[in-house]
Formats: structure tokens, sequence, C-alpha cells
């Protein structure tokens, strides 16, 4: 069973989110971070395999598939999804969890884990870039720069009339490049993919992710002002964390991984082969390695009540 009832939850950060919901109520809470251009569902098979012993809350972020997609670049800073997620843990009563996250969700994780620490006790993350190691490679990684050259042409203001004028089918197909995720997406997937992106104003609500990011994605060519702060130290992650990294990942080089284990000093690194979209290409793999993980016992997290 890899589908799951979305319950629509409001929060007073003014969206309404759709949140995939499983697992025992009083059992210890996972809550889990999709990423670009996906939804709650690039987690149903993480889901479905611990839902015997964990309470699973997957939410479609804000500005993607059916939640709510509040006008303005503005409304899609880090800030205000770190603000829905605490809301969302609010609402159900959840005081302490663990957070996992893929991609941008990763992302929001860091963050959020960087600023709350008394509220998140564990990470696990898939493929999530660190805000400073990313950062870094961008400037110091001529491949990790020419990879993130596509973050540059998203924030076009005239980049949902390229992709019209591309087609969906064609742009679904440059999303997912990587052979290894052509092979894992069935054509019912691929349905579901291109409703959730064509429904009225999610495209341009995902794509303001990368518009209001804060992140400095320098040119090929020419030379942009290098942040004052990649000089100075970084807080540390002080909560464990578990950080799976498939290694063929186009768009997330390895050279992110560098200095990875000052900035998190309770780290637990699994390299493995593969592409990006780890969650469901690898599923197998990764639920191993969590299952691993969250068997050690210096690693038990409370309940979360």
């Amino acid at each position: 069973m890899t589908d799951f009832a979305l319950t629509r939850i409001a929060l007073p950060t003014g969206v309404e989110l759709d949140v995939a919901i499983t697992g025992p109520a009083d059992a210890p809470p996972l809550i889990l971070l999709h990423g670009f251009p996906e939804s709650h569902r690039t987690w149903r098979y993480v889901m479905a395999h611990f839902a015997d012993r964990y309470r699973l809350i997957a939410p479609d972020q804000r500005g993607f598939a059916g939640s709510s997609k509040p006008e303005g670049i503005e409304a899609y800073q880090p800030k205000a999804m770190v603000a829905d997620l605490l809301a969302l843990a609010d609402h159900l009563g959840i005081d302490t969890f663990t957070l996992v996250g893929h991609d941008w969700g990763g992302a929001i994780a860091w963050m959020a884990a960087l600023n709350h620490p008394d509220r998140i006790t564990r990470l696990i993350m898939a493929n999530s870039a660190h805000p400073f190691t990313y950062q870094k490679a961008l400037f110091d990684d001529p491949d990790q720069r020419a990879s993130a050259q596509y973050i540059t042409e998203m924030r076009r203001p005239d980049f949902e009339q390229i992709v019209a004028q591309m087609g969906w089918d064609a742009y679904f197909d440059s999303r997912f490049a990587e052979p290894s995720a052509v092979v894992h997406i069935t054509p019912e997937e691929r349905a579901i993919y291109l409703a959730q992106w064509q429904t009225p104003g999610a495209f341009t609500a995902m794509v303001n992710w990368y518009r209001a990011s804060p992140l400095i994605v320098p040119p090929m060519e020419g030379e942009v002002e290098r942040p004052a702060y990649l000089d100075r130290p970084f807080p540390p992650v002080t909560q464990p964390t578990l950080l799976y990294w498939a290694m063929d990942d186009y768009a997330l080089r390895p050279s992110l991984l560098v200095g990875i284990d000052t900035l998190v000093p309770d780290l637990t690194l699994v390299k493995a082969p593969g592409g990006h979209f780890v969650p469901w290409e690898q599923p197998d793999a990764l639920i191993a390695a969590m299952e691993e993980w969250l068997a050690d016992p210096n690693d038990q997290a409370p309940s979360g009540r």
C-alpha cells in the first residue's frame, strides 16, 4: 500500500496543507519533507515500511500539489516553510520529533534543525545539501556550479513561458533526465506528477521556492562577490544525523560532502550508488540505512508528546 489519504490542515501561518498521516498516534513521530518537483508521494515506500511503529507525517508543502499557493515570491522564503513545519507539529500535538528531508525538503530540514534544536531531536537526510557546503561548492567547485545553472534559468521571470513552449512532457523528461530516475517512473506516476504540476497556480508557486531562496548561483563566466560567512565558522548541527548520499546525483555533486563531518559532528554518512531521487529510486537501500540507524540505542528519541 503506497497511497495514503490526505488530511487538510489549516495552519496559523495562513496556508492549508494536504498531509499524509499514517502509523499509531502514540508512536514516535517522523515528519517527512519532500523536494522539488514532488509531493508527499516522495515518501510512499518509506511510510509504508515504517507505519507499524512510527507516526509518519508527510505534508504537501506550500505551493505543491493541492496545498495552498499564496501569491508573491516573498511567500516562499525558506523561513515560511520552517514556520509551516513547526505549526504543523503544534497542530498535531507534537513537541519534539525526528525530521526527514530530501532535496528542498532537506534544505528546510537543515534550517529548522539549526534554528530549533529544542523541537527537532534527530535528522534523516537523503541527498540534501547542507546550506554551507552547497554555497561554498557553488563558488569553489566548477562541476557543482555547472550543475546548478538550472536554478538561474528557473529564476527568470519568463520561465513559466519557457516551459509552456517546451511542453509538459518535454519538461518532465528534462527534470528526470538521470537514467536511474527514468527507469523507476511508471506511467501512472508520471501522470500524477503532470497533474500536480498543472494544478492552477502550482508551477509558479513551486518555482518561487528557487526565486525566493537567498542562495547565490555564480555564472560560469565572470565573478560574483563571495559571501563573507563562507570564511567564518558556521554553527554546527547538534542533532544526531543520518545522511544518505547517492553518489551519482548530477544536481548535487560529491563535493557537497567536503567538511560535512565538522558541520554535523554527530553524523552517520552512508554513501551509495544511485541518482538524485533516493526515496523512490532506491527505497530498499534507504530504508535499510534508516532501520540500522533508528535501531541504534544511542540515537533513540522520545515519543514527541
